[in-house]
Protein backbone atom coordinates (compact mmCIF):
# COMPACT_ATOMS: atom_id res chain seq x y z
CA UNK A 1 0.00 0.00 0.00
CA UNK A 2 1.29 3.45 -0.91
CA UNK A 3 1.12 6.57 1.27
CA UNK A 4 0.21 8.60 -1.82
CA UNK A 5 -3.25 10.12 -2.17
CA UNK A 6 -2.94 10.57 -5.96
CA UNK A 7 -0.68 8.62 -8.30
CA UNK A 8 -0.69 9.26 -12.04
CA UNK A 9 1.60 7.04 -14.12
CA UNK A 10 2.55 7.65 -17.76
CA UNK A 11 -0.73 9.38 -18.64
CA UNK A 12 -1.25 9.79 -22.38
CA UNK A 13 -4.15 11.56 -24.09
CA UNK A 14 -4.21 12.35 -27.79
CA UNK A 15 -7.10 14.26 -29.37
CA UNK A 16 -8.10 13.88 -33.04
CA UNK A 17 -5.65 11.01 -33.41
CA UNK A 18 -4.63 10.22 -36.99
CA UNK A 19 -5.99 13.50 -38.38
CA UNK A 20 -4.19 16.72 -39.41
CA UNK A 21 -5.48 18.21 -36.13
CA UNK A 22 -3.90 15.55 -33.93
CA UNK A 23 -2.91 17.02 -30.57
CA UNK A 24 -0.95 15.29 -27.82
CA UNK A 25 -2.56 16.82 -24.72
CA UNK A 26 -0.86 14.57 -22.13
CA UNK A 27 2.49 13.08 -23.08
CA UNK A 28 3.46 10.34 -20.61
CA UNK A 29 2.81 12.50 -17.56
CA UNK A 30 3.51 11.08 -14.10
CA UNK A 31 2.99 12.73 -10.72
CA UNK A 32 2.46 11.65 -7.12
CA UNK A 33 0.72 13.68 -4.39
CA UNK A 34 0.87 12.68 -0.74
CA UNK A 35 -2.06 13.35 1.58
CA UNK A 36 -2.26 17.06 2.41
CA UNK A 37 -0.10 18.20 -0.51
CA UNK A 38 -1.23 21.52 -2.02
CA UNK A 39 0.24 21.73 -5.53
CA UNK A 40 -0.03 24.85 -7.69
CA UNK A 41 0.14 24.34 -11.46
CA UNK A 42 1.38 26.90 -13.98
CA UNK A 43 2.08 26.78 -17.71
CA UNK A 44 1.17 28.56 -20.93
CA UNK A 45 -2.14 28.00 -22.72
CA UNK A 46 -2.27 24.53 -24.26
CA UNK A 47 0.25 23.10 -21.78
CA UNK A 48 -2.27 20.43 -20.70
CA UNK A 49 -3.33 21.80 -17.30
CA UNK A 50 -7.11 21.50 -17.72
CA UNK A 51 -6.68 18.26 -19.68
CA UNK A 52 -4.91 16.84 -16.64
CA UNK A 53 -7.87 17.84 -14.43
CA UNK A 54 -10.35 16.35 -16.91
CA UNK A 55 -8.39 13.09 -16.92
CA UNK A 56 -8.41 12.95 -13.11
CA UNK A 57 -12.17 13.67 -13.00
CA UNK A 58 -12.99 11.12 -15.68
CA UNK A 59 -14.32 13.61 -18.23
CA UNK A 60 -12.58 11.31 -20.71
CA UNK A 61 -10.52 8.12 -20.37
CA UNK A 62 -6.76 8.08 -20.93
CA UNK A 63 -5.37 6.46 -24.07
CA UNK A 64 -2.80 4.81 -21.83
CA UNK A 65 -1.44 5.16 -18.30
CA UNK A 66 -3.01 4.81 -14.86
CA UNK A 67 -4.64 6.97 -12.19
CA UNK A 68 -4.92 5.84 -8.56
CA UNK A 69 -6.68 7.79 -5.82
CA UNK A 70 -6.13 6.75 -2.21
CA UNK A 71 -4.76 3.37 -3.40
CA UNK A 72 -7.79 2.69 -5.63
CA UNK A 73 -7.30 2.38 -9.38
CA UNK A 74 -9.80 4.86 -10.88
CA UNK A 75 -8.39 4.81 -14.43
CA UNK A 76 -11.66 3.43 -15.86
CA UNK A 77 -14.07 4.63 -13.18
CA UNK A 78 -17.02 6.68 -14.46
CA UNK A 79 -17.02 10.45 -13.95
CA UNK A 80 -20.11 10.55 -11.70
CA UNK A 81 -18.56 7.92 -9.44
CA UNK A 82 -15.35 9.92 -9.11
CA UNK A 83 -17.34 13.06 -8.25
CA UNK A 84 -18.21 11.53 -4.86
CA UNK A 85 -14.56 11.83 -3.78
CA UNK A 86 -13.16 14.56 -6.07
CA UNK A 87 -14.27 18.19 -5.69
CA UNK A 88 -13.73 20.66 -8.55
CA UNK A 89 -14.22 24.41 -8.74
CA UNK A 90 -14.08 25.94 -12.22
CA UNK A 91 -12.96 29.37 -13.44
CA UNK A 92 -16.50 30.17 -14.59
CA UNK A 93 -18.67 31.00 -11.53
CA UNK A 94 -21.68 29.76 -13.54
CA UNK A 95 -20.33 26.19 -13.50
CA UNK A 96 -20.79 23.82 -10.60
CA UNK A 97 -24.12 25.21 -9.36
CA UNK A 98 -27.75 25.17 -10.50
CA UNK A 99 -28.68 28.87 -10.91
CA UNK A 100 -32.43 28.27 -10.64
CA UNK A 101 -32.09 26.54 -7.27
CA UNK A 102 -31.54 28.26 -3.93
CA UNK A 103 -28.24 28.24 -2.00
CA UNK A 104 -29.85 25.79 0.43
CA UNK A 105 -31.00 23.43 -2.36
CA UNK A 106 -27.61 23.52 -4.13
CA UNK A 107 -25.75 22.69 -0.93
CA UNK A 108 -28.25 19.96 -0.03
CA UNK A 109 -27.84 18.36 -3.46
CA UNK A 110 -24.03 18.36 -3.18
CA UNK A 111 -24.15 17.12 0.40
CA UNK A 112 -26.48 14.21 -0.41
CA UNK A 113 -24.36 13.21 -3.43
CA UNK A 114 -21.07 13.26 -1.50
CA UNK A 115 -22.45 11.60 1.63
CA UNK A 116 -24.51 9.04 -0.31
CA UNK A 117 -27.60 9.85 1.76
CA UNK A 118 -29.98 10.49 -1.15
CA UNK A 119 -31.47 13.89 -2.02
CA UNK A 120 -34.45 15.06 0.02
CA UNK A 121 -36.47 18.12 -0.95
CA UNK A 122 -37.71 18.47 2.63
CA UNK A 123 -34.57 19.27 4.59
CA UNK A 124 -34.51 18.62 8.29
CA UNK A 125 -33.69 21.38 10.74
CA UNK A 126 -30.38 19.81 11.69
CA UNK A 127 -29.11 19.82 8.08
CA UNK A 128 -30.21 23.42 7.48
CA UNK A 129 -28.43 24.52 10.65
CA UNK A 130 -25.31 22.65 9.57
CA UNK A 131 -25.36 24.40 6.16
CA UNK A 132 -25.94 27.82 7.78
CA UNK A 133 -23.11 27.39 10.28
CA UNK A 134 -20.74 26.22 7.55
CA UNK A 135 -21.55 29.25 5.37
CA UNK A 136 -21.27 31.68 8.28
CA UNK A 137 -17.61 30.73 8.74
CA UNK A 138 -16.83 32.45 5.43
CA UNK A 139 -17.89 35.87 6.71
CA UNK A 140 -19.84 36.85 3.57
CA UNK A 141 -23.35 36.92 5.04
CA UNK A 142 -24.51 34.09 2.78
CA UNK A 143 -25.97 32.19 5.74
CA UNK A 144 -28.75 34.82 5.79
CA UNK A 145 -29.55 34.25 2.10
CA UNK A 146 -30.19 30.51 2.11
CA UNK A 147 -33.45 30.92 0.16
CA UNK A 148 -31.81 33.10 -2.52
CA UNK A 149 -31.42 31.57 -5.98
CA UNK A 150 -27.75 31.05 -6.78
CA UNK A 151 -28.19 32.78 -10.15
CA UNK A 152 -28.74 36.06 -8.28
CA UNK A 153 -25.39 35.92 -6.49
CA UNK A 154 -22.20 37.70 -7.54
CA UNK A 155 -19.36 35.68 -9.06
CA UNK A 156 -17.41 35.68 -5.80
CA UNK A 157 -20.42 34.60 -3.75
CA UNK A 158 -21.14 31.81 -6.19
CA UNK A 159 -17.55 30.55 -6.04
CA UNK A 160 -17.77 30.45 -2.23
CA UNK A 161 -21.01 28.44 -2.41
CA UNK A 162 -19.32 26.06 -4.89
CA UNK A 163 -16.32 25.72 -2.57
CA UNK A 164 -18.62 24.76 0.29
CA UNK A 165 -20.52 22.31 -1.93
CA UNK A 166 -17.20 20.63 -2.83
CA UNK A 167 -15.92 20.40 0.75
CA UNK A 168 -18.95 20.01 3.05
CA UNK A 169 -18.13 16.33 2.93
CA UNK A 170 -14.30 16.64 2.62
CA UNK A 171 -13.20 15.12 -0.71
CA UNK A 172 -10.10 12.98 -1.13
CA UNK A 173 -8.90 15.47 -3.76
CA UNK A 174 -9.84 19.11 -4.40
CA UNK A 175 -9.19 20.55 -7.89
CA UNK A 176 -9.21 24.34 -8.30
CA UNK A 177 -9.29 25.25 -11.99
CA UNK A 178 -8.31 28.96 -12.01
CA UNK A 179 -11.20 29.46 -9.61
CA UNK A 180 -10.40 33.14 -8.88
CA UNK A 181 -9.44 34.23 -12.42
CA UNK A 182 -12.87 35.65 -13.32
CA UNK A 183 -13.14 37.73 -10.12
CA UNK A 184 -11.99 41.27 -9.37
CA UNK A 185 -8.72 41.42 -7.34
CA UNK A 186 -10.33 42.12 -3.94
CA UNK A 187 -12.93 39.35 -4.34
CA UNK A 188 -10.30 36.97 -5.72
CA UNK A 189 -8.18 37.52 -2.61
CA UNK A 190 -11.19 36.92 -0.34
CA UNK A 191 -12.06 33.68 -2.14
CA UNK A 192 -8.38 32.63 -2.02
CA UNK A 193 -8.24 33.25 1.74
CA UNK A 194 -11.40 31.18 2.25
CA UNK A 195 -9.93 28.44 0.04
CA UNK A 196 -6.74 28.25 2.06
CA UNK A 197 -8.69 28.11 5.33
CA UNK A 198 -10.82 25.20 4.05
CA UNK A 199 -7.78 23.31 2.75
CA UNK A 200 -5.99 23.78 6.08
CA UNK A 201 -9.06 22.88 8.17
CA UNK A 202 -9.56 19.50 6.48
CA UNK A 203 -5.92 18.93 5.41
CA UNK A 204 -7.21 18.49 1.85
CA UNK A 205 -4.99 17.17 -0.90
CA UNK A 206 -5.31 19.99 -3.44
CA UNK A 207 -4.26 20.94 -6.97
CA UNK A 208 -4.72 24.52 -8.17
CA UNK A 209 -4.24 25.81 -11.71
CA UNK A 210 -3.34 29.51 -11.74
CA UNK A 211 -1.96 32.09 -14.18
CA UNK A 212 -0.71 34.20 -11.28
CA UNK A 213 2.94 33.23 -10.88
CA UNK A 214 3.28 35.10 -7.59
CA UNK A 215 0.28 33.27 -6.14
CA UNK A 216 1.61 29.95 -7.47
CA UNK A 217 4.97 30.43 -5.73
CA UNK A 218 3.41 31.46 -2.42
CA UNK A 219 0.45 29.06 -2.17
CA UNK A 220 0.59 25.48 -0.93
CA UNK A 221 3.77 23.44 -0.54
CA UNK A 222 4.74 22.64 -4.13
CA UNK A 223 4.65 24.17 -7.62
CA UNK A 224 4.76 22.33 -10.94
CA UNK A 225 5.12 23.86 -14.38
CA UNK A 226 3.64 22.12 -17.41
CA UNK A 227 4.54 22.39 -21.08
CA UNK A 228 3.35 20.32 -24.06
CA UNK A 229 1.45 17.84 -21.91
CA UNK A 230 4.16 17.09 -19.40
CA UNK A 231 5.72 18.39 -16.19
CA UNK A 232 8.97 20.25 -16.84
CA UNK A 233 9.50 21.67 -13.33
CA UNK A 234 8.48 20.27 -9.94
CA UNK A 235 9.53 22.52 -7.05
CA UNK A 236 9.09 21.73 -3.38
CA UNK A 237 8.58 24.41 -0.72
CA UNK A 238 12.29 24.79 0.03
CA UNK A 239 13.26 25.11 -3.64
CA UNK A 240 10.49 27.65 -4.26
CA UNK A 241 11.40 29.84 -1.30
CA UNK A 242 14.95 30.25 -2.63
CA UNK A 243 13.70 31.38 -6.07
CA UNK A 244 12.48 34.66 -7.53
CA UNK A 245 9.86 34.86 -10.27
CA UNK A 246 12.65 35.79 -12.69
CA UNK A 247 14.47 32.57 -11.72
CA UNK A 248 11.32 30.60 -12.52
CA UNK A 249 10.98 32.22 -15.96
CA UNK A 250 14.67 31.57 -16.70
CA UNK A 251 14.26 27.92 -15.74
CA UNK A 252 11.24 27.67 -18.05
CA UNK A 253 13.23 29.16 -20.94
CA UNK A 254 16.16 26.82 -20.29
CA UNK A 255 13.85 23.76 -20.29
CA UNK A 256 11.84 24.69 -23.38
CA UNK A 257 14.24 26.92 -25.36
CA UNK A 258 11.52 29.56 -25.51
CA UNK A 259 10.11 32.38 -23.43
CA UNK A 260 6.85 31.95 -21.56
CA UNK A 261 4.49 33.39 -24.18
CA UNK A 262 1.35 33.77 -22.12
CA UNK A 263 0.80 37.53 -21.71
CA UNK A 264 -1.83 37.08 -19.01
CA UNK A 265 0.64 35.12 -16.92
CA UNK A 266 3.41 37.68 -17.28
CA UNK A 267 1.07 40.54 -16.44
CA UNK A 268 0.17 38.91 -13.14
CA UNK A 269 3.66 38.01 -12.00
CA UNK A 270 4.14 41.16 -9.91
Amino acid sequence: MSDAMLEISNAVKVFAKGTPNEHVALDGLSITLNKGDFVTIVGSNGAGKSTLFNAICGTFLLDSGNIALDNEDITYKKEHKRSHVIGRVFQDPMKGTAPGMTIEENIALAYSRASGSGFKLALNKKDVEFFRNSLSEFGMGLEDRMKTKVGLLSGGQRQVVTLLMCTLVPPKLLLLDEHTAALDPATAQKVMDITQNIVKKYNLTTMMITHNLKSAMETGNRTIMMDSGNIILDLDEKERSAMTLEDLLKMYSAKTNQDLDNDRMLLTKE
